[in-house]
């Protein structure tokens, strides 16, 4: 009952407007019903991303025509979300529930496995739904941002943040970190207001002191980056200079994603002592037997399921790799012949009806981020 009613995606879009018109960065909306529109416009409403009142508002005084270009692009971005959500995400889901819900029935790999594959369920549900959201509107002439630029490539947990979730980071940015002083005194100031940041974000997530500790480890991780940078680049003064290293950059992104990984624990766990308990449970990593055989499969999942999910997964690091060196699928398969481009289209819808998890039974309101 003490808690804020609505603190919800679409608030953020409200409060970003309301403080960019105090600020004097926009005029006010004299429009109702244009303002109306611009709040609850139905594509990003439940789950982002969040848009800003000077970017979004003004599209909804254009004139928009139907092009069969824009409109086939985006049709192929929400079958791409489609794909994130119902293939990858929702299957994961399927292992990671059935070890997590009874993690003391496990202990070792199993328990790491689980926790890896979190990782790739809640960028698959969230970035899936991101995709749905852009290309809905996009189908209809509006361009939303994009919230979501292969994170799990970033180098360092600073880097990541700038790729996950843009809008969200954007608007903590902007309405919480620049206000309260962001880097202008200081770096002792600096990294406090990171950490109040972050503290404010896993609050937002919930009134639940797993998601807090999660947003601070988060902040922390970040301060830790920051000065171990600076060390660096002092301890390197006057030397040879640091050169561009494939392996190098490989390395800082396999790091980044096992700290990033290791901070889902809490998010993914119900309290704090459930993911200590979790994480203390992973130290017994004697289990190999899990890879030989069925063992892994009639622990939690069958054969061809567990490996449908692997080939999902596989595919979708060779989409954000390419995306990651400017590669981009949908205009490459926009400049394909007519039959080469429905070869695809089908092929992909197939693998949603076969391979995607639906049907009785399934919950559909499973969106991981409608719940916050």
């Amino acid at each position: 009952m003490v808690l804020p009613v609505g603190i919800s995606f679409y608030i953020f879009q409200g409060l970003g407007y309301v403080i960019d018109v105090y600020r004097g960065e926009i005029k006010a909306e004299r429009d109702f019903f244009l303002y109306a529109a611009f709040l609850s416009f139905f594509p990003q409403l439940v789950a982002g991303p969040i848009e800003r009142a000077d970017r979004l508002m003004p599209q909804f005084r254009e004139e928009h025509r139907y092009d069969r270009r824009e409109v086939n692009s985006n049709l192929i971005l929400m079958l791409w979300g489609l794909f994130m959500k119902m293939v990858i995400a929702d299957r994961a889901a399927i292992f990671v529930d059935a070890v997590y819900n009874n993690y003391t029935n496990f202990t070792g790999w199993i328990l790491v496995i689980a926790t890896v594959i979190f990782a790739f369920q809640i960028y698959c549900d969230f970035a899936g739904y991101s995709l749905i959201a852009m290309g809905a509107a996009g189908v209809m002439g509006f361009r939303l941002m994009e919230n979501f630029k292969s994170p799990y490539c970033a180098k360092g947990i600073r880097e990541f943040w700038a790729r996950w979730h843009i809008s969200l980071t954007g608007w903590f940015r902007d309405y919480v970190y620049i206000p309260l002083g962001g880097n202008r005194h200081g770096k002792a100031r600096k990294y406090f207001n990171t950490l109040i940041v972050f503290f404010c974000s896993g609050l937002w997530h919930g009134a639940n002191w797993s998601f807090v500790l999660w947003g601070v480890l988060n902040g922390l991780f970040i301060v830790l980056e920051e000065i171990f940078h600076d060390l660096g680049v002092r301890l390197r003064h006057g030397n040879v200079t640091n050169k561009h290293s494939v392996i190098k950059d490989l390395l800082h992104t396999m790091f980044t994603f096992l700290l990033v990984d290791f901070t889902w624990i809490f998010f993914r766990a119900n309290n704090v002592k459930e993911a200590v308990s979790i994480i203390g449970r992973m130290r017994f990593l004697d289990d190999f037997y899990v890879f030989y055989g069925n063992t892994i499969h009639n622990y939690v999942m069958d054969r061809y399921s567990f490996l449908a999910l692997l080939i999902s997964i596989l595919l979708l690091m060779i989409v954000d790799i390419c995306h990651n060196r400017g590669i981009h699928f949908r205009v490459s398969i926009a400049k394909m012949n007519l039959p080469v481009r429905w070869v695809l289209y089908i092929g992909l819808i197939m693998s949603i009806l076969i391979f995607g998890v639906w049907g009785p039974g399934f919950d559909e309101t499973a969106f991981i981020y409608f719940q916050f």
